[in-house]
Protein backbone atom coordinates (compact mmCIF):
# COMPACT_ATOMS: atom_id res chain seq x y z
CA UNK A 1 0.00 0.00 0.00
CA UNK A 2 3.13 2.42 0.82
CA UNK A 3 4.14 1.74 -2.76
CA UNK A 4 0.78 2.42 -4.49
CA UNK A 5 0.65 5.61 -2.46
CA UNK A 6 4.16 6.69 -4.06
CA UNK A 7 3.15 5.69 -7.27
CA UNK A 8 -0.19 7.69 -7.23
CA UNK A 9 2.00 10.79 -6.55
CA UNK A 10 4.52 10.52 -8.77
CA UNK A 11 1.71 9.80 -11.64
CA UNK A 12 -0.54 12.85 -10.28
CA UNK A 13 3.18 15.10 -10.13
CA UNK A 14 4.01 14.26 -13.82
CA UNK A 15 0.58 14.77 -15.00
CA UNK A 16 -0.43 18.00 -13.17
CA UNK A 17 -0.55 19.85 -15.88
CA UNK A 18 -3.40 17.60 -17.23
CA UNK A 19 -4.92 17.68 -13.54
CA UNK A 20 -4.95 21.78 -13.95
CA UNK A 21 -6.07 21.85 -17.30
CA UNK A 22 -9.80 19.94 -16.06
CA UNK A 23 -9.68 21.06 -11.99
CA UNK A 24 -9.46 17.51 -11.06
CA UNK A 25 -7.12 18.67 -7.83
CA UNK A 26 -9.99 17.68 -5.59
CA UNK A 27 -10.25 14.06 -7.44
CA UNK A 28 -6.54 13.87 -6.98
CA UNK A 29 -6.56 14.73 -3.64
CA UNK A 30 -9.48 12.05 -3.15
CA UNK A 31 -7.90 9.48 -4.85
CA UNK A 32 -5.04 9.96 -3.11
CA UNK A 33 -6.48 10.28 0.65
CA UNK A 34 -8.59 6.82 -0.41
CA UNK A 35 -4.60 5.03 -1.01
CA UNK A 36 -3.50 6.73 2.20
CA UNK A 37 -6.45 5.53 4.36
CA UNK A 38 -5.72 1.83 3.07
CA UNK A 39 -1.83 2.24 3.95
CA UNK A 40 -3.49 4.02 7.56
CA UNK A 41 -4.93 0.60 8.03
CA UNK A 42 -2.97 -1.69 7.27
CA UNK A 43 0.19 0.40 9.13
CA UNK A 44 -1.91 0.72 12.23
CA UNK A 45 -2.94 -3.08 11.86
CA UNK A 46 0.82 -3.85 11.43
CA UNK A 47 1.50 -1.32 14.66
CA UNK A 48 -1.23 -2.84 16.83
CA UNK A 49 -0.03 -6.95 16.14
CA UNK A 50 3.56 -5.16 16.88
CA UNK A 51 3.19 -3.50 20.07
CA UNK A 52 0.89 -6.74 21.65
CA UNK A 53 4.13 -8.92 20.29
CA UNK A 54 5.99 -6.49 22.42
CA UNK A 55 3.72 -5.95 25.19
CA UNK A 56 3.17 -10.01 25.52
CA UNK A 57 7.17 -10.35 25.56
CA UNK A 58 7.47 -7.89 28.41
CA UNK A 59 4.84 -9.50 30.40
CA UNK A 60 6.36 -12.97 30.18
CA UNK A 61 9.80 -11.80 30.64
CA UNK A 62 8.55 -9.77 33.66
CA UNK A 63 6.44 -12.33 35.77
CA UNK A 64 9.18 -14.89 35.13
CA UNK A 65 12.05 -12.79 36.37
CA UNK A 66 9.97 -11.61 39.33
CA UNK A 67 9.39 -15.59 40.32
CA UNK A 68 12.75 -17.18 39.51
CA UNK A 69 13.89 -13.55 41.76
CA UNK A 70 11.31 -14.43 44.19
CA UNK A 71 12.40 -18.34 44.66
CA UNK A 72 16.30 -17.27 44.75
CA UNK A 73 15.89 -14.70 47.81
CA UNK A 74 14.00 -17.54 49.43
CA UNK A 75 16.47 -20.54 48.93
CA UNK A 76 19.06 -17.38 49.71
CA UNK A 77 17.20 -16.39 52.92
CA UNK A 78 17.09 -20.27 53.72
CA UNK A 79 20.78 -20.85 53.39
CA UNK A 80 20.10 -22.74 50.27
CA UNK A 81 21.69 -20.33 47.93
CA UNK A 82 24.47 -17.41 48.24
CA UNK A 83 24.17 -13.48 47.16
CA UNK A 84 26.68 -14.77 44.14
CA UNK A 85 23.51 -16.93 43.04
CA UNK A 86 21.32 -14.35 42.89
CA UNK A 87 23.82 -12.06 40.66
CA UNK A 88 23.92 -14.97 38.39
CA UNK A 89 20.37 -15.55 37.90
CA UNK A 90 19.68 -12.02 37.45
CA UNK A 91 22.48 -11.89 34.53
CA UNK A 92 21.67 -15.02 32.91
CA UNK A 93 17.83 -13.71 32.89
CA UNK A 94 19.39 -10.67 31.19
CA UNK A 95 20.95 -12.45 28.35
CA UNK A 96 18.18 -14.12 27.48
CA UNK A 97 16.06 -11.38 27.52
CA UNK A 98 18.02 -9.54 24.88
CA UNK A 99 17.49 -12.00 21.84
CA UNK A 100 13.70 -12.59 22.81
CA UNK A 101 12.85 -8.37 22.44
CA UNK A 102 14.83 -8.64 18.67
CA UNK A 103 12.26 -11.55 18.13
CA UNK A 104 9.18 -8.71 16.52
CA UNK A 105 11.85 -7.01 14.81
CA UNK A 106 13.51 -9.94 13.16
CA UNK A 107 10.28 -11.69 12.38
CA UNK A 108 9.46 -8.08 10.93
CA UNK A 109 12.40 -8.08 8.42
CA UNK A 110 11.98 -11.71 7.85
CA UNK A 111 8.75 -11.38 6.44
CA UNK A 112 9.87 -8.16 4.29
CA UNK A 113 12.64 -10.12 2.99
CA UNK A 114 10.22 -12.60 2.21
CA UNK A 115 7.61 -10.49 0.38
CA UNK A 116 10.75 -8.49 -1.37
CA UNK A 117 12.05 -12.26 -2.72
CA UNK A 118 8.69 -13.17 -4.10
CA UNK A 119 8.60 -10.71 -6.03
CA UNK A 120 12.22 -11.08 -7.50
CA UNK A 121 12.23 -14.32 -8.30
CA UNK A 122 8.09 -13.64 -10.21
CA UNK A 123 10.82 -11.50 -12.05
CA UNK A 124 13.33 -13.73 -12.84
CA UNK A 125 10.60 -16.12 -13.95
CA UNK A 126 8.98 -13.63 -16.36
CA UNK A 127 10.02 -14.83 -19.88
CA UNK A 128 10.33 -11.77 -22.27
CA UNK A 129 8.41 -12.13 -25.60
CA UNK A 130 11.51 -10.68 -28.08
CA UNK A 131 14.09 -13.32 -27.65
CA UNK A 132 17.40 -13.81 -29.39
CA UNK A 133 18.06 -17.07 -31.17
CA UNK A 134 21.27 -19.05 -29.69
CA UNK A 135 22.99 -18.42 -33.10
CA UNK A 136 21.87 -15.07 -33.95
CA UNK A 137 24.42 -13.09 -35.73
CA UNK A 138 25.14 -9.48 -35.43
CA UNK A 139 23.74 -7.57 -37.97
CA UNK A 140 26.01 -5.75 -40.00
CA UNK A 141 24.24 -2.75 -42.44
CA UNK A 142 27.77 -2.51 -44.37
CA UNK A 143 27.44 -6.12 -45.60
CA UNK A 144 23.52 -7.52 -44.97
CA UNK A 145 22.16 -4.02 -46.67
CA UNK A 146 19.21 -1.50 -45.58
CA UNK A 147 16.80 -2.89 -47.66
CA UNK A 148 13.04 -3.89 -45.73
CA UNK A 149 10.83 -6.41 -46.80
CA UNK A 150 6.97 -6.51 -44.90
CA UNK A 151 5.77 -9.73 -46.15
CA UNK A 152 2.25 -11.02 -45.16
CA UNK A 153 2.50 -9.43 -41.79
CA UNK A 154 -0.39 -9.88 -39.41
CA UNK A 155 -0.61 -8.65 -35.70
CA UNK A 156 -3.43 -8.18 -33.24
CA UNK A 157 -2.18 -6.02 -29.55
CA UNK A 158 -3.54 -8.10 -26.81
CA UNK A 159 -6.93 -7.03 -24.68
CA UNK A 160 -6.49 -5.25 -21.71
CA UNK A 161 -9.33 -4.43 -19.61
CA UNK A 162 -9.76 -1.47 -16.88
CA UNK A 163 -9.43 -1.85 -13.20
CA UNK A 164 -10.81 -0.81 -10.27
CA UNK A 165 -7.75 1.57 -10.15
CA UNK A 166 -8.13 3.17 -12.89
CA UNK A 167 -4.96 0.96 -14.44
CA UNK A 168 -5.07 -2.02 -16.63
CA UNK A 169 -4.54 -5.49 -16.36
CA UNK A 170 -4.26 -8.21 -18.87
CA UNK A 171 -6.95 -10.58 -19.72
CA UNK A 172 -6.54 -14.59 -19.47
CA UNK A 173 -5.65 -16.55 -22.23
CA UNK A 174 -8.94 -17.71 -22.66
CA UNK A 175 -10.35 -14.28 -22.88
CA UNK A 176 -7.96 -13.18 -25.92
CA UNK A 177 -10.37 -14.23 -28.32
CA UNK A 178 -11.34 -10.59 -28.28
CA UNK A 179 -8.02 -9.25 -29.68
CA UNK A 180 -7.23 -6.16 -31.29
CA UNK A 181 -6.34 -6.74 -35.23
CA UNK A 182 -4.14 -4.16 -36.46
CA UNK A 183 -2.53 -5.09 -39.21
CA UNK A 184 -3.60 -7.72 -41.95
CA UNK A 185 -1.59 -9.81 -44.78
CA UNK A 186 0.43 -6.22 -45.10
CA UNK A 187 3.20 -6.69 -47.80
CA UNK A 188 5.62 -3.80 -49.50
CA UNK A 189 9.13 -3.20 -49.36
CA UNK A 190 11.05 -0.27 -48.60
CA UNK A 191 14.24 -0.29 -50.75
CA UNK A 192 17.94 0.41 -49.41
CA UNK A 193 18.78 4.44 -49.97
CA UNK A 194 15.33 5.63 -50.70
CA UNK A 195 12.83 7.59 -48.52
CA UNK A 196 9.13 5.79 -48.12
CA UNK A 197 6.45 7.63 -46.79
CA UNK A 198 3.70 5.77 -45.15
CA UNK A 199 0.44 7.54 -44.91
CA UNK A 200 -3.21 6.92 -43.60
CA UNK A 201 -5.80 7.32 -41.57
CA UNK A 202 -5.29 6.99 -37.38
CA UNK A 203 -5.59 3.42 -36.17
CA UNK A 204 -4.55 1.83 -40.01
CA UNK A 205 -1.00 0.66 -38.04
CA UNK A 206 1.65 3.03 -39.37
CA UNK A 207 3.17 3.05 -36.14
CA UNK A 208 2.52 -0.78 -35.28
CA UNK A 209 5.08 -1.05 -38.65
CA UNK A 210 7.72 0.33 -36.82
CA UNK A 211 7.62 -1.18 -33.33
CA UNK A 212 7.97 -4.26 -35.00
CA UNK A 213 10.52 -2.94 -37.06
CA UNK A 214 12.12 -2.13 -33.51
CA UNK A 215 11.48 -5.44 -32.24
CA UNK A 216 9.55 -4.02 -29.84
CA UNK A 217 7.11 -6.88 -30.33
CA UNK A 218 6.82 -10.03 -32.68
CA UNK A 219 4.38 -10.81 -35.58
CA UNK A 220 1.66 -12.96 -35.16
CA UNK A 221 2.23 -14.46 -38.61
CA UNK A 222 4.53 -12.76 -41.69
CA UNK A 223 7.81 -11.81 -41.49
CA UNK A 224 10.58 -9.01 -41.58
CA UNK A 225 13.26 -9.18 -42.99
CA UNK A 226 16.25 -6.52 -43.50
CA UNK A 227 18.80 -6.90 -46.20
CA UNK A 228 17.25 -10.18 -47.50
CA UNK A 229 16.94 -12.04 -44.14
CA UNK A 230 14.48 -12.43 -41.55
CA UNK A 231 15.10 -10.28 -38.56
CA UNK A 232 15.07 -12.76 -35.99
CA UNK A 233 18.07 -14.18 -37.30
CA UNK A 234 19.92 -11.08 -35.92
CA UNK A 235 20.53 -10.01 -32.18
CA UNK A 236 18.24 -7.50 -31.25
CA UNK A 237 20.65 -5.10 -29.74
CA UNK A 238 22.24 -4.87 -33.08
CA UNK A 239 19.50 -4.14 -35.10
CA UNK A 240 18.25 -1.51 -33.02
CA UNK A 241 21.57 0.03 -32.76
CA UNK A 242 21.40 0.63 -36.62
CA UNK A 243 17.80 2.39 -36.10
CA UNK A 244 17.64 5.77 -35.52
CA UNK A 245 13.83 6.78 -34.08
CA UNK A 246 11.77 9.83 -34.02
CA UNK A 247 9.05 8.94 -31.93
CA UNK A 248 5.66 10.80 -32.26
CA UNK A 249 5.86 11.20 -27.99
CA UNK A 250 8.66 12.58 -27.42
CA UNK A 251 10.08 12.50 -23.78
CA UNK A 252 13.44 14.16 -22.57
CA UNK A 253 15.63 13.73 -19.10
CA UNK A 254 15.15 16.50 -16.64
CA UNK A 255 18.42 17.63 -17.23
CA UNK A 256 20.46 20.12 -20.14
CA UNK A 257 19.30 20.46 -23.69
CA UNK A 258 22.47 19.35 -24.86
CA UNK A 259 22.59 15.99 -22.76
CA UNK A 260 19.13 15.72 -24.30
CA UNK A 261 20.72 15.94 -27.87
CA UNK A 262 24.04 14.28 -26.87
CA UNK A 263 22.36 11.08 -25.56
CA UNK A 264 21.42 10.13 -29.26
CA UNK A 265 25.29 9.14 -29.07
CA UNK A 266 27.04 9.55 -26.04
CA UNK A 267 30.44 9.01 -27.62
CA UNK A 268 29.87 11.66 -30.47
CA UNK A 269 32.14 15.25 -29.82
CA UNK A 270 30.26 18.44 -28.99
CA UNK A 271 30.77 19.55 -32.62
CA UNK A 272 28.65 17.18 -33.69
CA UNK A 273 25.85 17.80 -31.36
CA UNK A 274 25.61 21.36 -32.54
CA UNK A 275 25.31 20.25 -36.20
CA UNK A 276 22.81 18.08 -35.41
CA UNK A 277 20.59 20.44 -33.29
CA UNK A 278 21.65 23.16 -36.39
CA UNK A 279 20.29 20.20 -39.02
CA UNK A 280 16.81 20.00 -36.88
CA UNK A 281 16.87 23.81 -37.42
CA UNK A 282 17.40 24.17 -33.28
CA UNK A 283 20.66 25.78 -32.86
CA UNK A 284 18.97 29.36 -33.13
CA UNK A 285 16.59 28.85 -30.44
CA UNK A 286 19.24 27.54 -28.09
CA UNK A 287 21.30 30.13 -28.47
CA UNK A 288 19.06 32.40 -27.36
CA UNK A 289 18.38 30.79 -24.20
CA UNK A 290 20.30 32.55 -21.34
CA UNK A 291 21.89 29.28 -20.25
CA UNK A 292 22.12 28.05 -24.08
CA UNK A 293 22.70 24.26 -24.36
CA UNK A 294 22.81 24.23 -20.67
CA UNK A 295 19.20 24.98 -20.10
CA UNK A 296 17.36 21.87 -18.18
CA UNK A 297 14.16 21.42 -19.70
CA UNK A 298 12.18 20.05 -16.86
CA UNK A 299 10.80 16.47 -15.78
CA UNK A 300 9.87 14.81 -18.94
CA UNK A 301 10.26 18.31 -20.98
CA UNK A 302 7.74 20.26 -19.60
CA UNK A 303 9.91 23.13 -19.79
CA UNK A 304 9.70 23.32 -23.25
CA UNK A 305 7.37 23.61 -26.12
CA UNK A 306 5.73 20.84 -27.88
CA UNK A 307 7.47 22.01 -31.25
CA UNK A 308 11.14 22.47 -29.24
CA UNK A 309 11.06 18.93 -28.16
CA UNK A 310 10.41 17.29 -31.09
CA UNK A 311 13.28 19.29 -32.62
CA UNK A 312 15.20 17.90 -30.15
CA UNK A 313 14.06 14.47 -30.63
CA UNK A 314 15.08 15.48 -34.24
CA UNK A 315 18.34 16.49 -33.62
CA UNK A 316 19.11 13.55 -30.91
CA UNK A 317 18.56 11.03 -34.24
CA UNK A 318 20.57 12.71 -36.41
CA UNK A 319 23.10 12.57 -34.12
CA UNK A 320 22.88 8.83 -34.14
CA UNK A 321 24.02 8.86 -37.56
CA UNK A 322 21.85 5.30 -38.40
CA UNK A 323 21.85 3.72 -41.93
CA UNK A 324 17.57 3.72 -41.10
CA UNK A 325 15.90 6.38 -39.98
CA UNK A 326 12.41 6.29 -38.52
CA UNK A 327 10.29 9.00 -38.11
CA UNK A 328 6.69 8.73 -36.60
CA UNK A 329 4.87 12.12 -37.72
CA UNK A 330 8.17 14.06 -37.40
CA UNK A 331 6.67 17.35 -37.81
CA UNK A 332 3.42 17.06 -36.09
CA UNK A 333 3.97 19.74 -33.58
CA UNK A 334 5.93 21.66 -35.88
CA UNK A 335 4.57 25.42 -37.65
CA UNK A 336 4.24 24.87 -41.62
CA UNK A 337 7.47 27.05 -42.03
CA UNK A 338 9.98 24.87 -40.02
CA UNK A 339 7.79 21.45 -41.21
CA UNK A 340 8.88 22.47 -44.48
CA UNK A 341 12.38 23.26 -43.47
CA UNK A 342 12.79 20.10 -41.36
CA UNK A 343 11.07 17.37 -43.75
CA UNK A 344 13.79 19.19 -46.77
CA UNK A 345 16.32 17.61 -44.30
CA UNK A 346 15.21 14.49 -43.96
CA UNK A 347 15.28 14.23 -47.46
CA UNK A 348 18.43 15.37 -47.87
CA UNK A 349 19.77 12.57 -45.44
CA UNK A 350 17.48 10.01 -47.28
CA UNK A 351 19.45 10.56 -50.61
CA UNK A 352 22.35 9.12 -49.06
CA UNK A 353 22.71 5.75 -50.75
CA UNK A 354 23.26 4.03 -47.48
CA UNK A 355 20.31 5.86 -45.84
CA UNK A 356 16.92 4.54 -45.87
CA UNK A 357 14.51 7.08 -44.13
CA UNK A 358 10.90 5.98 -43.32
CA UNK A 359 8.48 8.46 -42.49
CA UNK A 360 5.16 8.33 -41.14
CA UNK A 361 3.06 11.34 -42.12
CA UNK A 362 -0.52 12.91 -41.85
CA UNK A 363 0.06 15.61 -44.03
CA UNK A 364 0.44 14.49 -47.23
CA UNK A 365 2.00 17.77 -48.80
CA UNK A 366 5.12 16.62 -46.55
CA UNK A 367 5.86 13.57 -48.51
CA UNK A 368 5.12 14.61 -52.40
CA UNK A 369 8.82 14.12 -53.08
CA UNK A 370 9.47 11.16 -51.17
CA UNK A 371 10.94 7.86 -53.67
CA UNK A 372 8.01 5.59 -52.85
CA UNK A 373 4.69 6.55 -50.69
CA UNK A 374 2.28 4.07 -49.11
CA UNK A 375 -0.71 4.19 -48.33
CA UNK A 376 -2.11 1.59 -45.70
CA UNK A 377 -6.30 1.58 -44.77
CA UNK A 378 -7.61 -0.71 -41.99
CA UNK A 379 -4.51 -2.39 -41.62
CA UNK A 380 -3.78 -3.00 -45.05
CA UNK A 381 -1.76 -2.13 -47.88
CA UNK A 382 -3.93 -0.48 -50.57
CA UNK A 383 -1.93 1.68 -52.92
CA UNK A 384 2.09 2.20 -53.18
CA UNK A 385 3.75 4.53 -55.86
CA UNK A 386 5.01 8.03 -56.09
CA UNK A 387 2.61 10.66 -55.84
CA UNK A 388 2.31 11.40 -59.65
CA UNK A 389 1.74 7.71 -59.68
CA UNK A 390 -0.85 7.75 -56.81
CA UNK A 391 -2.72 10.69 -57.95
CA UNK A 392 -3.48 9.59 -61.52
CA UNK A 393 -4.86 6.33 -60.37
CA UNK A 394 -7.24 8.30 -58.45
CA UNK A 395 -7.55 5.30 -55.32
CA UNK A 396 -7.50 6.28 -51.69
CA UNK A 397 -4.32 8.92 -51.65
CA UNK A 398 -5.98 10.76 -54.27
CA UNK A 399 -9.15 10.86 -51.93
CA UNK A 400 -7.30 11.46 -48.24
CA UNK A 401 -5.02 14.48 -50.55
CA UNK A 402 -8.35 16.37 -51.65
CA UNK A 403 -9.60 15.91 -47.95
CA UNK A 404 -6.85 17.55 -46.76
CA UNK A 405 -6.62 20.58 -49.53
CA UNK A 406 -10.45 20.92 -48.57
CA UNK A 407 -9.39 21.34 -45.20
CA UNK A 408 -6.97 23.76 -45.68
CA UNK A 409 -8.79 25.51 -47.85
CA UNK A 410 -11.40 26.08 -45.63
CA UNK A 411 -8.88 27.22 -42.73
CA UNK A 412 -7.75 29.78 -45.09
CA UNK A 413 -11.07 31.50 -46.33
CA UNK A 414 -12.01 31.16 -42.18
CA UNK A 415 -8.82 33.37 -41.80
CA UNK A 416 -9.11 36.01 -44.42
CA UNK A 417 -12.53 36.43 -42.84
CA UNK A 418 -11.23 36.97 -39.58
CA UNK A 419 -8.57 39.23 -40.73
CA UNK A 420 -11.41 41.27 -43.01
CA UNK A 421 -14.22 41.39 -39.93
CA UNK A 422 -11.20 42.76 -37.41
CA UNK A 423 -9.93 45.66 -40.49
CA UNK A 424 -14.04 46.67 -41.27
CA UNK A 425 -14.13 46.23 -36.95
CA UNK A 426 -11.80 49.07 -36.64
Amino acid sequence: MDNKAAGKVSDSLLNYETIKYFGNELHEGSTYETTLLKYQKKALKAASSMSALNFGQNAIFSMGLMMIMYLTLRNVKAGLATVGDLVLVNGLLFQLSVPLNFIGWVYQEVKQAFIDMEAMFELRDTKPEINDDPNAVAYVPSKDGTTIEFDELEFAYDATEATPAGGAKLLHEEQLTKRRPILKKTSFTIPQGKTVAIVGASGSGKSTLLRLLYRFYTPDTGSIRIGGKDISVFTTESVRRAIAVVPQDTVLFNDSIGYNIHYGNLNASWEDVIEAAKKAHLHDIIMRLPNQYNTVVGERGLKMSGGEKQRVSLARAILKKSPILLCDEPTSSLDSQTELEIMNNLKEIGKDEEKTCVIIAHRLSTVQDCDLIVVMDGGRVVEQGTHDELIRRGGRYSQLLAFQRNLDDTDTIEEDTKQEVLVNGS
